[in-house]
């Protein structure tokens, strides 16, 4: 059974730093691109940060250089590091992976799988 959990999310002060974590099973990361989307409240989900299964990685333009996204085939995990969080950063994030994607437009597609989502909520 394919399983996507995510943890690790919570309340942050403005500027201050939060790790996502996601745990996978029934399936391996190793051969699949990887991807942190999140929604907030009112607005459509989006793409922040996605590795291909090329090793390819791109980010959303508004946290580049804030956030880090990292992959352990060992531990079949997947990580999203946000440092300098901002209030607008404030959604619920998921993880997701898909055999196939589009780097440079943070697209899965293909058979996809997604977690059930951590909050992430930073305020001013």
């Amino acid at each position: 059974q394919v399983q996507l959990v995510e943890s690790g999310g919570g309340s942050v002060q403005a500027g201050g730093s939060l790790r996502l974590s996601c745990a996978g099973s029934g399936f391996s990361f190793s051969t699949y691109c990887v991807a942190w989307f999140r929604q907030a409240p009112g607005k459509e989900r989006e793409g922040v940060a996605l590795l291909g299964n090329s090793g390819r990685s791109k980010y959303r333009e508004s946290v580049k250089g804030r956030f880090t996204l990292s992959k352990d085939n060992d531990k079949n995990a997947l990580y999203l590091q946000m440092n300098s969080l901002k209030p607008e950063d404030t959604a619920m994030y998921y993880c997701a992976a898909a055999p196939r994607c589009i780097v440079d437009t943070l697209m899965l597609y293909g058979n996809e799988y997604w977690g059930q989502g951590t909050q992430v909520t930073v305020s001013s």
